[in-house]
């Protein structure tokens, strides 16, 4: 991927009637998912909140076709995510960066491409580019550290090489479950900030799991709030901020009106 033109391939995300039960038929079954519709436009970012244990990470994981849904289905534009997947567009972030410690920097953010390219993954429909890794590095704000391990990296530095090697995959879909939590409040900010640069520049599609209603109101075009398990969607938000968003945005009285607005609604779907 060329790290200075923006790919703006097509990724609507259509989840309708998703269910997953653990166990489904047994006497332990536990219910995590019911009846999950959702439409996410093409290049918008949203966020899903709501209480520990209602889903989050399950729905993206049903996204990402890292877990197969017990009912419904999802569709990723035209396509079912398991093609997205093995031909290398989907980009996932966990909480911890699993950067390989034995390789450098740049060979961690070249390492999902490589690997992609080596089990011959198709394109879906355009062709895999070499990614600029320097570029990337650059892109993420880690500009000569491509020779370096991961262990010489802080914590906030490790997420940015992770999602430079994220991006490496030029991904049609961005999924991000907990990226920051780890992080301390200060580097958070600067990694949110970090994270919104990059999607305003090529504007894929991000969905982004997090606890941290600030977060996902300073992040979002829509911030979805899930109720406790079996996690169903209990309300969407709209969030109206102008873009670009700035440090003065995280201080405006319709910021903090919004996540009063997120807030409330977490306090109905925990009662």
């Amino acid at each position: 991927m060329d790290a200075t033109t923006p790919v703006h391939p097509p990724a609507r995300i259509a989840v309708a009637g998703v269910g997953v039960t653990y166990g489904l038929g047994g006497p332990d079954a536990v219910t995590a998912l019911a009846g999950i519709d959702l439409d996410i436009a093409d290049g918008a970012f949203v966020s899903l909140v709501g209480p520990s244990g209602c889903g989050k990470s399950t729905l993206l994981r049903v996204i990402a076709d890292l877990l197969a849904p017990s009912t419904g289905r999802v569709t990723i534009g035209d396509a079912a995510p398991a093609d997205l997947r093995r031909a290398g567009r989907i980009g996932v972030m966990f909480q911890q960066p699993a950067l390989m410690p034995w390789l450098t920097v740049a060979d961690n953010v070249a390492l999902l491409d490589d690997l992609v390219r080596t089990k011959g993954g198709g394109a879906t429909g355009r062709a895999r580019t070499t990614p600029d890794v320097p570029a990337l590095l650059d892109l993420v704000g880690l500009t000569g550290f491509g020779g370096k391990r991961p262990h010489q990296l802080s914590g906030g530095m490790q997420q940015r090489a992770a999602l430079a090697r994220a991006l490496a995959l030029d991904p049609t879909v961005l999924l991000m479950d907990e990226p920051f939590a780890a992080l301390d409040e200060i580097t958070r900010e600067r990694m949110a900030f970090e994270l919104m640069r990059v999607w305003q520049q090529y504007r894929k599609t991000v969905v982004f799991v997090t606890h941290s209603l600030g977060e996902a109101v300073f992040l979002s075009d829509r911030v979805v709030l899930m109720s406790a398990r079996p996690g169903r969607i209990h309300r969407v938000y709209d969030i109206d901020l102008p873009r670009p968003r700035t440090r003065e945005t995280r201080l405006s009285d319709a910021y903090l009106h919004l996540v009063g607005e997120v807030g409330r609604g977490l306090y109905e779907v925990m009662e």
